[in-house]
């Protein structure tokens, strides 16, 4: 009789076969889903017409001018390869813009250059609240000879606004590759800048509530916004060694005028930078401050349950000496004995009070 094959028998028997027992044909992506757009640029100008990555390369080599600039999403291994084969990027590079998750930094393979930037946007939120303040994401970067790849990761990473700045100005982007490798730098660093302002707007919100006085102060929100400017200050000091070598030109692979655009670049990062690192000394203080105030509250709350743990004692020590069961007590049979206890705890209670609250305890 013939035999059964496994998976058939597994479902026979009312069982589901698992990851392991079952591999499934993955079907491959083409990469032109992972594309965004394709141009070819002579001249600074873009060709017409629609281009594949491959298309677009063989038009550029065919004249002899211009390059190819083609931008990705969040391509996966296959697509990528395919970009990888066309422009022959190396296998190390490959594997970075796929997974993503890198610090910034910039490599030469080659004739290659590749360059990782990590962008950062502002979460509007409530500044009380504990939530997400930075979100971030990755730009990729690919400069040869004669085309530019950039690999995006992120929702908030797009280029179209950098893309279309550089078609209407035909002469920088005449100066090649290059100057879209600054663009894009540039593009990047001025959303630092924004971030860097909203942020600021939160530590100044942070300082008026916990130098206000008489204002309760909680210390997560301000633990949290100090976690994210850590992450900011992550995704962003890093670049300053990737820009420092290319404002230098980078072995002669930056040419002399895109190193002179590269340098206001690196003041502005160098610029976000030190306010960063002013929000970190602030927010430092701020929570040594904070919990300051909050000792200072527990102390006053631990003031005013005391003072009133002592007036609450007066009744009650009365009540425990004449609950006791003894016969002869003073003013026990006497007609005015309960009014005049009464007196006498509302005067003692009364005076505890006047002079707790004398003193700042109530």
């Amino acid at each position: 009789m013939p035999s059964i094959p496994p998976l058939v028998s597994l479902r026979k028997q009312g069982k589901r076969p698992t990851e392991d027992q079952v591999s499934l044909p993955r079907i491959p992506i083409p990469a032109a889903r992972a594309i965004v757009d394709c141009a070819v640029y002579v001249d600074g100008v873009r060709l017409p017409g629609k281009f594949t990555h491959t298309a677009a390369i063989m038009e550029v080599r065919k004249r002899g001018a211009g390059f190819a600039w083609i931008g990705l999403h969040e391509p996966d291994e296959g697509q990528m390869a395919s970009i990888a084969q066309c422009f022959s990027l190396h296998e190390l590079t490959v594997e970075d813009a796929v997974h993503a998750h890198e610090r910034p930094k910039l490599e030469r393979y080659d004739d290659l250059l590749f360059l990782v930037l990590r962008t950062v946007k502002y979460v509007e939120h409530d500044v009380h609240a504990i939530s997400e303040v930075v979100e971030t994401g990755e730009i990729m970067v690919f400069i040869g000879r004669d085309f530019v790849v950039t690999v995006r990761h992120g929702d908030f990473t797009g280029l179209g606004g950098v893309r279309h700045a550089l078609e209407a100005n035909p002469q920088r982007l005449a100066l090649g590759p290059t100057a879209v490798l600054h663009a894009i730098a540039d593009h990047v660093v001025d959303t630092y800048l924004e971030v860097v302002k909203q942020v600021e707007r939160d530590v100044d919100t942070m300082e008026e509530e916990v130098f206000t006085p008489g204002n309760r102060v909680d210390v997560a929100p301000i633990y949290q916004l100090k976690r994210e400017v850590v992450e900011l200050r992550r995704s962003v000091n890093p670049l300053s060694t990737p820009l420092q070598a290319l404002t230098s030109g980078y072995d002669g692979a930056i040419p002399k005028e895109i190193r002179r655009y590269l340098r206001d670049v690196t003041d502005h990062h160098t610029l976000v930078a030190e306010r960063i690192a002013e929000f970190d000394e602030a927010l430092s203080s701020l929570i040594h401050a904070a919990l300051a105030k909050v000792g200072v509250q527990q102390n006053t709350d631990m003031r005013k349950i005391s003072a009133w743990v002592a007036i609450a004692a007066v009744p009650t020590f009365v009540a425990g000496i004449y609950g006791m069961n003894f016969e002869h007590m003073p003013e026990l049979k006497w007609t005015y004995g309960y009014p005049m206890v009464l007196v006498f705890i509302a005067i003692v209670c009364t005076v505890l009070g006047y002079t707790f609250h004398k003193n700042d305890w109530l």
